[in-house]
């Protein structure tokens, strides 16, 4: 189940099914046929309100269980996310490159012990490949698909809030540049989720700044297909990092 649960958050809801070449590896390490495993991940995806708000309903089997350990991994992200990856390791499964592409790594605090720095690493990677699936590889604002120039940002900073600091909800995929301007507050997004840039740099003359950000002003993000941005947490963007 925690394989399971791993693979749905890496990847994207169009990729769950038994011809996946990920499927088909995972479900060998496993002992599984790819339509068992398959059908696991589309009764996981029944449990995402993500899937059921657009009409996707997933299969209808999950299980007790399959729900049980849905609402554990909402409660404790970073939990799961180790948890999730020791069972990964376990049956010597790794993430493919598109899957799961090399992310910075954030300065840890100072004094932080090396099991402290393991859990964190393992959670930024987490972080990433979930966030990556979400929004299909591509940037929610410009549609860029180039992985080495996206970022999985987080809505709420990094150092303001630890207990959401792997949960995909807290992210957005961006380019590195509109990824500095979000969390430098240039720009922030509304509960539309369209694009609200900041008064003080709207009027700016630079043309390029105008061609990159000034542009999608008013313009909706593209919508991930699960683990969407939670209001909540935009809601302190905006009132807490955005120059408005």
């Amino acid at each position: 189940m925690l394989v399971a649960f791993a693979l749905y958050c890496r990847l994207p809801f169009g990729r769950l099914h038994h011809r996946n070449p990920d499927v088909v590896r995972l479900a060998e390490s496993i002992g599984r046929t790819p339509s068992a495993l398959a059908m696991k991940l589309t009764n996981i995806a029944s449990l995402d309100p993500a899937i059921t708000s657009t009409g996707r309903t997933g299969l209808t089997g999950a299980s007790a269980a399959d729900r049980a350990m849905w609402e554990e991994m909402l409660q404790d992200w970073e939990r799961f996310a180790v948890e999730s990856q020791r069972a990964m390791d376990a049956v010597q499964v790794s993430a493919t490159p598109d899957v799961e592409p090399a992310q910075p790594e954030t300065a840890y605090p100072v004094g932080e012990d090396r099991e402290s720095r393991t859990t964190a690493r393992i959670g930024q990677r987490f972080f990433r490949a979930a966030v990556m699936s979400a929004y299909d590889g591509r940037c929610c604002v410009t549609g860029l698909s180039v992985a080495s120039l996206l970022v999985a940002g987080h809505i709420v900073p990094w150092s303001h809030d630890e207990r959401n600091r792997t949960n995909p909800r807290n992210g957005l995929l961006l380019t590195v540049l509109h990824e500095r301007a979000f969390d430098a507050g240039i720009f922030t997004l509304d509960d539309g989720l369209a694009v609200r840039v900041s008064r003080k740099y709207a009027a700016s003359e630079d043309r390029y700044f105008g061609e990159s950000i000034g542009r999608y002003e008013g313009r909706v993000i593209r919508l991930p297909r699960k683990f969407g941005p939670n209001r909540e947490f935009l809601a302190y963007h905006r009132a807490h990092i955005f120059q408005g």
